[in-house]
Order: C-alpha cells, then structure tokens, then sequence
C-alpha cells in the first residue's frame, strides 16, 4: 500500500514525560477513510497519541506523517494548513463559554477562512443541523446538557469539513442513551469519507464504531485488528478488554 493511501502514518515514535516513557517505538498506519479506535488503560497514552498527530505536542523519537506529509519537525505555523485537514473533539469539549454556541463554530471559519459572514452563518447552520443542534444558534454553552455540550463540541470540530477527525473519549460523562446518539453522528461521519481516530474506554462503542481496534499497554500497541481478531487473541488483557460491557 503506498504512502498516499494513509490517512496518519506513525514510525517508530517514542513520547517521553521526565522519566516516564508513555510510547516506546510505536509504529501503525491508518488507512484514509479508516474508522480506528485506540483502547487501553488509563495513563497508557491514547490521548498523547491524539495530541502528537494533531501536532500539539512532538514526539522525542520517530516520525508521524498526515496524509503523506512527515509533520514531526514542523513549527506551529507549517502545522496551520495541515490542522485545517483535522477536526479534535476534546474530552471536555473545550467550547468558549463567553460566547453562543454558533459563534463558537464560526470561530474556526472566521480565523482560517475568507468566507463572508452570510457564508459563514450558513454554513454553521448546516453543521448544526448535522448533530441535531439547528434550534441552539444563539444559546450560551452552559444552557446546554452534557450531551448537547458534546454535540456543539463536534460541530464545531467539523467546522472546516476535515478529512480526519480525532476524538477523545466521546463517551465520557454521558449516560447511556447519549452516548449511543454521539457513536451515531461519529457513525455517519464514515459516510462522508472522513477518517476517524477515536480515543475511548467504552467496549460496546469502539465495537459499534470501529473498523480496526489497537490495544496500547505499556507504551507498546501489543494487539490490532477488528473486534472479533482481537476476541480471539493469545494475550489475556486484551481478550479481557475486548469483553468488557463498561461504558467508562
């Protein structure tokens, strides 16, 4: 498979906190296009992951490439045009609670587009519509519910019509119910061709949404390949994560 038919490709990259190796040599790729779900325990390094392809932090070994491009030693404004390719819905959300949920959509389309601001209204209208929000333009963050919160946060992430989407624990403090209604929205992202890197803890999600799975453990991905691959692997942690029901 050549280079160009990767959506992020990672070589031998190590990440290191002080004296705390959290990646040790870690290599994948992941098809344009791919739904991949990275599981672990906590503290295991999924979400630094996240972090070292969108750029925010730089791995201390190794290599990462977005869409063919080695992005490893590029400074915060190379990363800019490279950035525009990816939408991150953070864990918390991360929306500015000064300002309408709308205005917090647009912000990405006023800082790195020359739409006018017709353009601009209407195209945070559409994104709104796509997560079910078409009613809350001119709301406050802090009148939304948690659930409602993530789904501003994901519009917001789509703002740019990224091709590669990365998220971060899209379940986390919701109930049930909301949480299957935001595995949905991620679930017809892949109708729109978008590649997805999504962080999770919750089993049945990562098995709904998911193309391929990769178990981190000990700075080490020891296991990848779809949910039923993975059920039958030789090793124990991964077999035991695999039939895991919790949700967080």
């Amino acid at each position: 498979m050549s280079q160009s038919q990767f959506a992020i490709r990672f070589e031998q990259v190590s990440k290191t906190f002080g004296d705390k190796r959290v990646l040790d040599k870690v290599s994948f790729e992941i098809e344009r296009g791919l739904s991949f779900c990275i599981l672990g325990r906590s503290g295991t390094g999924k979400s630094v992951t996240l972090k070292l392809i969108d750029g925010l932090i730089k791995p201390n070994e190794g290599t990462i490439s977005v869409e063919g491009q080695p992005i490893t030693n590029l400074g915060s404004r190379e990363l800019v045009p490279i950035r525009k390719k990816m939408g991150f819905l953070f864990q918390s959300g991360a929306l500015f609670d000064s300002i309408t949920v709308g205005e917090n959509i647009a912000y990405p389309l006023r800082r790195h587009t020359k739409k006018s601001e017709n353009e601009i209204r209407q195209c945070v209208r559409e994104k709104l519509g796509l997560v079910g929000l078409e009613n809350d333009y001119d709301k406050m963050p802090d009148q939304l519910s948690g659930g409602m919160r993530k789904r501003a946060a994901l519009a917001r992430a789509l703002a740019l019509d990224p091709s590669i989407l990365l998220v971060d624990e899209p379940s986390a403090g919701l109930d049930p119910i909301t949480s299957r209604e935001i595995d949905e929205l991620l679930l017809n992202l892949k109708s729109r061709d978008t590649t997805l890197v999504v962080v999770t803890h919750n089993i049945p999600s990562a098995r709904k949404i998911g193309d391929e799975l990769a178990v981190l453990h000990d700075g080490h991905i020891i296991a990848r390949g779809r949910p039923e691959e993975l059920e039958q692997s030789e090793d124990e942690l991964v077999r035991e994560l695999l039939q895991s029901t919790g949700g967080g």
